[in-house]
């Protein structure tokens, strides 16, 4: 499993497709350890760019703090499963929550 999140000044950026780079751990699903992580710049913001390029970094979670419908539509499209509202925090923070499951999300932040 790979989980994707983006991130800015080292926390969860709760605007998904602004952020200055994306924290991608590749995770053993059935230890729950992540075995790599990286950090990763995104290519410009674009509309649909960020979906397709997650996917083919094979990216199969995203956490975000809030997705528009379209990037939701497009992860979606691509297999990718997306945990919104996640609050702002570090990026291992959130996705050790993820793991544990005791991650407690909010309502999407994003309008669009």
């Amino acid at each position: 499993m790979k989980v994707a999140i983006p991130v800015t000044q080292g926390l969860l950026d709760p605007h998904f497709g602004h952020s200055e780079q994306f924290a991608i751990f590749q995770v053993n699903p059935e230890t729950k350890q992540v075995q790599t992580s990286q950090m990763l710049p995104p290519p410009p913001h674009e509309p649909g760019v960020l979906p397709n390029w997650l996917a083919d970094q094979g990216v199969t979670v995203v956490l975000a703090g809030g997705l528009g419908k379209k990037a939701e539509t497009l992860l979606a499209s691509r297999g990718i499963e997306m945990v919104t509202g996640v609050p702002e925090q570090s990026p291992e923070m959130a996705l050790q929550q993820y793991l544990d499951e005791t991650l407690t999300t909010e309502d999407n932040s994003c309008t669009h």
